[in-house]
């Protein structure tokens, strides 16, 4: 089984290096945008999935992570310190190598944090707003847990919305490139496009890699027994609220980290990027994708962030996802990259029920 699981990855990284060899000779490089952007969607999608499809938590509120995580690090990096250069924390902060000193495109002198330095600050805040978050809510179900998630994503839409160090409607623009080793770095750079697909589509090896020995684990055996009745796993000594909890924080991480690199990459976030129908897209992903389904929840991702991206559904985008939702909870629960799809679809439109075998 570990084995199937190691060669359904390498599988995957084939597919990848296969997909930037066939656009490379077909003059379609220009692909590798969208897929690059979409791969970093995809990590928000994957770590959802842990949440609705092992821990049985539903949260709209995801995409207030994702901007949580893409704001700060957006901020840090393009707000000005020169004129508090002399302050204690400030002076401190140079002193530990942890500021750059830039010229934005006008010539005018900069002095911002290290995107390394945002990048950690970040994680931090997302950590522990989750953890703060997470502590009471999830003590809550069903339609009330999803109704406090929407509330957090709303509150967060509407800080970067009505903040002027956020940009307010406008975002914020001009985010420098994420430095890596080796003189590499997460941007939009089209010289660096190929490098950038690779290092993006790495990251979701990473967390497909994480998750799939997490849920194969006793605390993935832990996951599935709280979804599968609380109660009954209360009864046997499974701490559910510690693994609901520290679930529901991972895949913030997530979200956040999706949230900073994808900042990078685009130079920019607008509060777009935290609206509701953000969460509601990624929970409807991951419920066509299937719930308990990591590899169905990243295709599914990575197809329709891709189509979305390349604006196949034009305007109508928010509702497409919106109706994708509705068909999945009437017909295909579970998902549709299942085993016995079919058979479970033409049972729901003729009316049949499933006939048990004894």
């Amino acid at each position: 089984m570990k084995r199937l699981r190691h060669l359904h990855i390498v599988y995957m990284a084939l597919l990848i290096v296969g997909i930037q060899v066939v656009t490379s000779a077909t003059d379609t490089a220009y692909f590798l945008t969208q897929l690059t952007m979409s791969a970093y969607y995809s990590l928000i999608i994957i770590g959802l999935s842990l949440v609705m499809g092992y821990a049985g938590q539903i949260s709209i509120g995801h995409a207030g992570f994702f901007a949580i995580g893409g704001y700060l690090s957006a901020f840090l990096t393009t707000y000005n310190l020169l004129p508090y250069q002399e302050t204690g924390i400030v002076a401190f902060l140079s002193n530990a190598g942890l500021l750059v000193f830039s010229q934005d495109i006008y010539g005018t002198d900069l002095l911002t944090v290290h995107p390394w330095c945002a990048f950690i600050s970040a994680i931090i805040l997302t950590t522990s707003i989750a953890y703060v978050i997470g502590r009471p809510v999830l003590k809550l179900k069903g339609h009330y847990l999803a109704m406090a998630t929407l509330g957090f994503g709303i509150i967060i839409f509407r800080i970067v919305l009505g903040s002027s160090y956020f940009g307010e409607a406008d975002g914020l623009s001009d985010v420098p490139g994420f430095p890596l080793i080796g003189g590499v770095e997460i941007s939009g750079n089209m010289s660096a496009r190929i490098v950038n697909y690779y290092i993006a589509w790495g990251l979701v090896i990473i967390g497909m890699v994480l998750l799939l020995n997490l849920v194969k684990s006793r605390v993935g055996r832990a996951l599935r027994s709280i979804h599968g009745s609380e109660d009954a796993a209360k009864a046997m000594g499974v701490d559910a609220a510690k693994y609901k909890l520290h679930t529901f924080v991972l895949s913030a991480v997530f979200a956040a980290v999706a949230g900073v690199m994808l900042t990078h990459y685009n130079g920019g976030i607008g509060p777009s990027e935290a609206s509701v129908m953000k969460s509601v897209r990624y929970v409807a992903i991951v419920a066509i994708g299937g719930m308990a389904n990591l590899w169905g929840a990243l295709i599914m991702g990575s197809v329709l962030n891709f189509l979305s991206l390349r604006g196949y559904f034009g305007s109508m985008d928010d509702a497409v996802f919106g109706s994708i939702l509705i068909i999945i909870m009437l017909f295909a629960p579970q998902g549709i990259l299942r085993k016995g799809i079919l058979k479970d679809l033409r049972n729901k439109l003729t009316g049949n029920p499933e006939v048990k075998q004894s």
